[in-house]
């Protein structure tokens, strides 16, 4: 197949937008490009393969540190609090999360056109950020946890029963869904009828937008909508659990503030880390003196930043779970011994 003869390394933002633009008469049927090209991070050349090693372990890191959480947190008895029930949730979805990304940058590091389908770039598009908002979610559901926790140590478990859990990951899940499904339905109805290079390493919504032979702005307003309303409504949560938190720790003693400090430092480590890249993000994106290259590593990075740390972050700071990834060789030989 041949691929469509669009040029990817000396045609701006501006000029791509103005090239498809001549073409809006266009339909997706007759018109329509079969494919996109993945640019990503192809101008750095040689310095490709510097960046495909560090990628390449940080995502082995990645799949290693989050199935070990999730591996001791369903396997160990002493781990069976809803905060690590939770905690294996934000591994799976950190897991999968990376995966819907990074093996397809990994393999067009190896070659010289990396291509897409149509319909796998939208669900790459889509599950790529409706999975960071369910991270985020579950995060806001970690907070209520520690809130709960800390201020109403007395009720704790008759309010997060098992019931609860789920009803509370279930929301998680729709929540993010109902953020991410009208902007992404939105964009997949438009017709592309070229050019067909998306310059970010994966399908982003904002890259592939430009490509539309149609008028996008209402689309950029709805998604921007939807991006305020999935980090706004989880941060200001998230805030307000530690508000409440701080108000009680006031009012405790000496032991109990250590506590609660050990109790909520992880997870407050990762959240921090987690808003900070994202909105780093966002202003790289929207500040004219970044360049591309520039703009795709930071989103590179923020991709990948929290799944690699969360599991780090969580074993250095939390004693539990670290004593139990030190029994796990002992319950092996238990099975081991149990299965003979």
């Amino acid at each position: 197949m041949q691929l469509l003869p669009f040029d990817i390394s000396h045609e701006t933002p501006s000029d791509s937008w103005s090239s498809h633009r001549s073409s809006s008469n266009s339909t997706r049927g007759s018109g329509a490009v079969p494919f996109f090209i993945i640019q990503g991070l192809s101008s750095l050349g040689n310095k490709q393969m510097i960046l495909f090693v560090v990628l390449l372990l940080g995502y082995i890191i990645i799949l290693g540190g989050n199935s070990m959480i999730i591996f001791v947190t369903l396997t160990d008895p002493k781990l069976n609090s809803p905060m690590y029930f939770f905690l294996s949730n934000l591994s799976f979805v950190d897991m999968v999360y990376t995966t819907t990304t990074i093996p397809k940058m990994l393999s067009s590091f190896l070659s010289d056109v990396t291509t897409i389908s149509v319909p796998g770039c939208f669900l790459q598009m889509f599950f790529f950020v409706q999975l960071s908002v369910t991270a985020r979610g579950i995060l806001t559901i970690m907070a209520f946890d520690r809130y709960v926790a800390i201020c109403k140590p007395l009720h704790y478990t008759s309010i997060m029963t098992q019931r609860v859990r789920l009803l509370l990951i279930a929301g998680a899940w729709g929540f993010s869904a109902l953020c991410t499904l009208p902007a992404t339905i939105m964009t997949f109805w438009h017709p592309y009828c070229g050019p067909n290079v998306v310059r970010q390493g994966w399908c982003d919504p904002s890259s592939v937008r430009q490509l539309a032979c149609a008028d996008t702005s209402v689309d950029n307003i709805v998604s921007l909508f939807f991006v305020l309303v999935g980090l706004l409504t989880t941060g200001v949560l998230i805030l307000t659990s530690y508000v409440l938190i701080g108000i009680s720790v006031i009012m405790m003693g000496v032991p109990e503030r250590l506590k609660a400090f050990r109790t909520c430092a992880a997870h407050l480590t990762v959240v921090t880390i987690s808003y900070t890249a994202t909105s780093f993000v966002y202003i790289s994106y929207r500040m004219g003196n970044f360049s591309p290259e520039v703009r795709n590593i930071v989103g590179l990075g923020n991709a990948v930043l929290s799944p690699f740390l969360n599991p780090i972050i969580y074993t250095l700071r939390n004693k539990e779970i670290r004593d139990s990834i030190r029994r796990t060789p002992s319950r092996f030989r238990s099975v081991a011994v149990f299965a003979v």
